[in-house]
C-alpha cells in the first residue's frame, strides 16, 4: 500500500513538473518521501530481516576499530564530542560508545542528526539499553551545529545521497524520470549546464551511462561550515575519480537492494528498496579541501581496519562458537571479495594535522 501511494506521488510530480523529473528527485522522493520512502518507514532495513548488511552490523570489531583514530582525536581536543551522521540501526553508536568507555575517552556529547524518525526510534530503544553514564551523552539533532570539535563520522551515508544520471548519446544527455505505459521509465533530456560542465572534461565514449553526485557538495559544505577543529571520517563503496568513470564501468554504479537481492532497476518495489550510488572520493576531497580542510588519508576499509589494530583484538575471552562467527565477521570486512577493498575510508580534517591511525600503512591519495 506504500509502495502504492508512493508511486502515485511520484507519479504526480512528474505530471505537474512538465511530463518529467530528474533521477536526483526521484531518487530522493524514493528514499526520503516523509512516511512513504524507504528510509521513513517502519520495514527493517538492516541485519538478517532487513535489505542490506553494513559493516557495524557485521561485528563489534568494526567499531572497536574505529574507535582507535576517535580516541586519538579525542586526546587531542580534550572537550571534543562525536556527531554520527545517519546512525542506522545505532548499532555502530553503542560499540563504539562502549569502547570509548572502556579506554576512559568518552566524548562530551554524541551526537546523531538523522533524518529518519522511524531510524531515530529504532536507535533511541536500542541506546536506552546501555548505562547511563553513556546514554545520557547521547543527543539527537536535526541539523549540524556550529563551532563543533571533535570527529563527525559517516558510514555508508554518501552511497545513499540522490544523484543525476547521464549518458553520452550524440553528446551529453541528462536521463530523467517519466511516466509512460503504466510505468517509469529513463528519457533522455538536454543536460543542465552545471552537468555539461562537470561530465565535458571526462572524455567518456559513446553509450556511455553513469551518474553523479552534486548533493554531496552541498553535504561537505555544510560540514566545512560546522567543523571548528577536528576530523572528519567517511566510510563508504566507492572509487578515485578515474576508476569510478573509468571506460570499462559502462554502466555507472546504480545499485537497488531488496530482501538481500542486488539488482539495477530503481523503478521496481518503489519505497521498498534501497537505492545506492557509489562515492566519487576525489570529489569529496576536491569539495573538502575547497572549503578550508585539509586531506589526511585515503585507503580501503581492509588496511585501515587492519592499521586500527583489527587482527589483534582478544580472542581468548571468546567460546569457540563465538570465535567462529568473529573470524567470519573479520573476512566479510576485510576480503577483496566482500568488503575490503571496494569500501574505501577518507579522513578530512581542519586544525587537525597529525597522521591519523588508519592511514598509517597503506594511504592511496595517489589514487584520487
Amino acid at each position: 500500500m506504500s509502495s502504492e501511494k508512493l508511486t502515485h506521488l511520484i507519479k504526480n510530480k512528474i505530471e505537474n513538473s512538465g511530463g518529467k523529473i530528474s533521477f536526483a528527485e526521484f531518487m530522493a522522493l524514493a528514499l526520503y518521501a516523509p512516511d512513504l520512502g524507504y528510509y521513513n518507514t517502519q520495514t527493517p532495513k538492516f541485519g538478517k530481516e532487513g535489505d542490506f548488511i553494513t559493516a557495524p552490523e557485521i561485528s563489534p570489531l568494526f567499531a572497536q576499530c574505529v574507535a582507535e583514530p576517535f580516541i586519538q582525536v579525542l586526546k587531542k581536543i580534550p572537550e571534543g564530542s562525536i556527531l554520527e551522521l545517519g546512525a542506522g540501526s545505532g548499532i555502530f553508536a553503542k560499540n563504539i560508545l562502549l569502547a570509548l568507555a572502556a579506554a576512559k575517552q568518552l566524548p562530551e556529547q554524541y551526537y546523531i542528526l538523522e533524518i529518519s524518525p522511524a531510524l531515530r526510534e529504532q536507535q533511541k530503544k536500542l541506546l536506552s539499553t546501555c548505562d547511563e553514564t553513556i546514554f545520557s551523552r547521547v543527543v539527537w539533532i536535526n541539523q549540524h551545529p556550529e563551532n563543533f570539535s571533535g570527529v563527525i563520522f559517516a558510514n555508508e551515508l554518501f552511497d545513499a545521497l540522490s544523484v543525476h544520471c547521464f549518458a553520452i548519446e550524440n553528446g551529453i544527455k541528462e536521463r530523467c524520470v517519466a511516466w509512460e505505459n503504466n510505468q517509469f521509465v529513463f528519457i533522455s533530456t538536454e543536460p543542465t549546464i552545471e552537468l555539461t560542465k562537470k561530465i565535458t572534461p571526462l572524455n567518456l565514449p559513446e553509450g556511455y551511462r553513469s551518474e553523479i553526485n552534486f548533493t554531496s557538495e552541498e553535504k561537505i559544505q555544510t560540514i566545512a561550515r560546522s567543523l571548528k577543529q577536528g576530523v572528519f571520517l567517511i566510510m563508504d563503496y566507492g572509487y578515485g575519480r578515474n576508476e569510478y568513470y573509468h571506460p570499462d564501468r559502462s554502466c555507472g554504479t546504480l545499485m537497488c537492494f531488496y530482501q538481500h537481492h542486488r539488482h539495477d532497476n530503481p523503478f521496481v518495489h518503489v519505497g521498498l528498496q534501497d537505492i545506492t550510488a557509489h562515492v566519487d572520493f576525489t570529489s569529496i576531497a576536491e569539495n573538502a579541501t575547497a572549503c578550508g580542510m585539509s586531506l589526511l588519508g585515503y585507503t580501503t576499509q581492509a588496511a585501515f581496519l587492519m592499521d586500527c589494530g583489527l587482527l589483534e583484538k582478544p580472542f581468548s575471552s571468546l567460546s569457540e562458537i563465538e570465535r567462529i562467527h568473529q573470524t567470519q565477521g573479520i573476512k566479510k570486512l576485510i576480503l577483496p571479495s566482500e568488503m575490503g577493498e571496494i569500501v574505501k575510508v577518507m579522513a578530512v580534517s581542519k586544525n587537525f594535522s597529525d597522521p591519523l591511525i588508519g592511514f598509517r600503512t597503506h594511504d592511496r591519495k595517489r589514487d584520487l
